[in-house]
C-alpha cells in the first residue's frame, strides 16, 4: 500500500491548484473533454494489464484462476464502458442535441420509464439478453422528461466546484467512476482520497488519468481517516461524495462518539457541505415459486452463489438474504444446490479487512451455521432464520464477506408469495441499495401486471429481473445508487445517484433485468438470448479471457473484437 499523503501542506497544495482550476473545467468547450477522455481511455488501454496485476496480487488470486476475470469486469471494463457512455452524450451535446432513447413508456399510475441499455449494437451483442430500463421519480413527466437531461450543460455555471471523492477499497473501479461521474455529470474538480485497501492502484489512476491531472482537473492523494477528515472540514472542499459505509457516513456528517450521536438524534449535522454517498446494505434474493427444471436449480444456484461470492463477498450489493417460498416444492433442492456450488469452489482468501471478524459474529450468532470451506473466512451458510425477528443480525448488520442467509415466506400463489417477499425486504432488511428477484418465464407471464407493481414497490435503487442488480453497476448507462428520500439521521443506503452517463436527473430506480435461461438452452426454450453463463458467474471456467477481451474491445471499440469474445464465452 502507497504512503499517506506526508503533510496537510500537501493537501493544501493540491486542492489550492484544483481551485484555481475549477472555473475553467466549468466552462472548458464539451469537444475539448471530449479529447481528455479520449486520451484517458487510450491510457487506460496501454496500463490494464499492470492493473489487474496489480489487483490480482493484492487480493491474493492464483494468476491463472478464472476468477481473475472479476479483475478485468469490475476494473478497467467497468471504466472503459463510463468514459464510452460519457463521450457518446458529450458528442451529442457537443452538436446541440439531447441524449435520445430507444423507449420511453409509461406505467398506468403515470411513472415514466427509460430504456438506456443496451445504447448501440455493439451493447445488444455484447450482453444480449439483458436491458436496463431508469424509472423515475413521480414528479417527471413525458413533456418534463427532457427538462431533467443533462442538467449542467443546459444551464451552465461560470463558477465550478471542487468535489471530494472518498473512494472504496473493495471494487477497484468504483474511485474512479465516481470521479468520472463528478468531472462530466456534475462539472466539478476533484480530489480523489483512496482507500487504504486498495490505494496500491494509485501510480496507476494517475497514469491513466494524466490528461486531467496535468492541467489541474484531478488529483489523488492516500491515507487514512486523519486525511479524510482535513479534507472533508477543509474550506476548498465545496461537494463530498462517499462510497462505504452508513457509520463512515454518520461520522464525516455528525462526529464520533456520544456527541456524534447526540448530533444525529437532534439532526444537527456538523458538515454543512452537500454530501452524496453509496453505502451498501444487506441485499436480498427473491425467488419466485414456477416450475424450474433440474437444469434451472442448477443455474440458478450458481446465480445465487455469485451473487454471494464474487469479489470474495466484498460487494456492497452482495446477495446477503435468499428469500425462498416455504410453500414451494423446489426450495429444499435449490438450496441444497447452492449449498453444493458454494462448497464445490476452490479455496480463495477473504482480502478486506474485518471479514473473519464479521463471518465469525455471524457463526456465533447462529450455532446451526454451516461452514462450506473457501479458506481462513469460511463460506457460511445460516438456514431457517425467523423472517418475524426484529433483531436477526443477518436482517440488520451488513455482514460484508462470505456470508449467506436464507429465510421463507409464506403465499399459496406466486402473486401471494411476492407481495410477502417485497414488504419483508422493504420493512426488515436494513438498506435499500439492490434487490434481484429470479422469476421462470412461464410465472413472468402469469403474474403480468402483478409483476411490475411489485418493481414498484420495492424500495431499492437498483433492481434486477434473472439478473445480478450489480449489473444496474457495470452497465454505466445506469443511475447507480440508494432509493430516494434518506434523511441525513436515516441514510440507510445513501444519498444520490452516479454513472448515470445519460445524465438524467429525477431518478428513482434502475431496472436491469437478463435471460432466465443462459445459451443455447435460452434457445431450446424460445428465447432469442444469446448470452451464455455470463462472465462475472464465480464458475466461469473462461472467465479471465472473455472478461479481458470484453475490456479491450471497451478500450477500443470496434465489431472486430466480437469473433475472440464470442469463442471465449461459449466455452465458459
Amino acid at each position: 500500500m502507497s504512503q499517506s499523503t506526508s503533510s496537510t501542506a500537501a493537501l493544501d497544495v493540491a486542492l489550492a491548484v484544483l481551485q484555481g482550476r475549477k472555473d475553467d473545467w466549468a466552462k472548458l468547450a464539451i469537444r475539448d473533454k471530449m479529447a481528455l477522455l479520449v486520451a484517458v481511455r487510450s491510457n487506460l488501454k496501454r496500463a490494464a494489464a499492470k492493473w489487474i496485476d496489480l489487483s490480482v496480487r493484492a487480493k491474493q488470486l492464483d494468476p491463472a484462476s478464472p476468477w481473475v476475470g472479476e479483475e478485468w469486469v469490475t476494473g478497467p471494463w467497468a471504466l472503459a464502458t463510463g468514459i464510452n457512455g460519457s463521450l457518446r452524450t458529450l458528442d451529442l451535446l457537443s452538436r446541440g442535441r439531447l441524449p435520445t432513447f430507444r423507449r420511453i413508456r409509461t406505467r398506468a399510475n403515470g411513472q415514466v420509464v427509460v430504456r438506456v441499455f443496451p445504447p448501440d449494437g455493439l451493447g445488444w451483442l455484447l450482453l444480449n439478453g439483458c436491458s436496463s430500463e431508469v424509472w423515475m421519480q413521480p414528479d417527471v413527466t413525458r413533456d418534463t422528461l427532457e427538462e431533467r437531461l443533462a442538467v449542467f450543460y443546459r444551464q451552465p455555471s461560470p463558477t465550478g466546484a471542487v468535489a471530494l471523492v472518498l473512494g472504496a477499497g473493495n471494487v477497484n473501479a468504483i474511485a474512479p467512476l465516481d470521479c468520472l461521474f463528478m468531472l462530466v455529470a456534475k462539472g466539478r474538480v476533484v480530489i480523489l482520497k483512496m482507500n487504504p485497501v486498495n490505494d496500491y492502484l494509485r501510480p496507476i489512476l494517475e497514469n491513466v488519468f494524466a490528461p486531467l491531472v496535468g492541467p489541474g482537473y484531478l488529483r489523488v492523494v492516500c491515507g487514512g481517516t486523519d486525511v479524510g477528515a482535513y479534507l472533508t472540514a477543509h474550506e476548498a472542499v465545496d461537494t463530498v461524495h462517499i462510497t462505504g459505509s452508513a457509520n463512515s457516513h454518520d461520522a464525516i456528517v455528525f462526529g464520533t462518539g456520544p456527541k456524534g450521536a447526540e448530533r444525529k438524534r437532534l439532526r444537527q449535522p456538523i458538515l454543512k457541505k452537500p454530501i452524496t454517498s453509496e453505502l451498501g446494505g444487506v441485499g436480498p434474493c427473491i425467488v419466485v415459486p414456477g416450475p424450474w427444471s433440474d437444469a434451472d436449480i442448477r443455474f440458478q444456484a450458481e446465480h445465487i452463489a455469485t451473487m454471494k461470492l464474487h469479489n470474495s463477498g466484498h460487494n456492497c450489493v452482495a446477495t446477503q438474504v435468499l428469500v425462498l417460498p416455504e410453500r414451494w416444492d423446489k426450495s429444499d433442492r435449490l438450496l441444497e444446490a447452492v449449498r453444493q456450488v458454494m462448497r464445490s469452489l476452490p479455496q480463495r482468501p477473504a482480502f478486506y479487512p474485518g471479514s473473519a471478524e464479521r463471518q465469525q459474529r455471524a457463526v456465533a450468532t447462529h450455532q446451526d451455521a454451516q461452514s462450506l470451506g473457501g479458506g481462513s473466512v469460511a463460506r457460511t451458510l445460516v438456514t431457517g432464520l425467523d423472517p418475524g425477528n426484529a433483531g436477526e443480525l443477518c436482517f440488520k448488520d451488513e455482514i460484508f464477506g462470505p456470508v449467506l442467509a436464507q429465510t421463507s415466506l409464506p403465499g399459496e400463489t406466486a402473486a401471494e408469495f411476492l407481495v410477502h417477499a417485497v414488504r419483508f425486504v422493504n420493512d426488515k432488511l436494513s438498506g435499500t441499495l439492490g434487490a434481484t428477484l429470479l422469476v421462470h418465464p412461464h410465472t413472468l407471464r402469469e403474474l403480468g401486471p402483478a409483476l411490475d407493481q411489485a418493481l414498484a414497490d420495492l424500495r431499492y435503487g437498483a433492481v434486477g429481473v434473472n439478473l445480478w442488480n450489480a449489473a444496474a453497476f457495470l452497465l454505466a448507462e445506469s443511475p447507480w445508487g440508494a432509493f430516494p428520500g434518506h434523511p441525513l439521521e436515516d441514510i440507510q443506503s445513501g444519498s444520490g445517484f452516479v454513472h448515470n452517463t445519460f445524465l438524467l436527473e429525477g431518478v428513482e430506480k434502475t431496472v436491469v433485468r437478463g435471460s432466465f435461461y443462459p445459451f443455447p438452452r435460452s434457445w431450446a426454450h424460445g428465447s432469442l438470448a444469446f448470452l451464455p453463463r455470463p462472465p462475472w458467474f464465480v464458475t466461469n471456467r473462461t472467465a479471465q479471457t472473455t472478461a479481458r477481451r470484453l475490456a479491450y474491445c471497451e478500450m477500443s471499440p470496434g465489431y472486430r473484437h466480437l469473433p475472440g469474445i464470442f469463442v471465449s464465452a461459449l466455452f465458459g
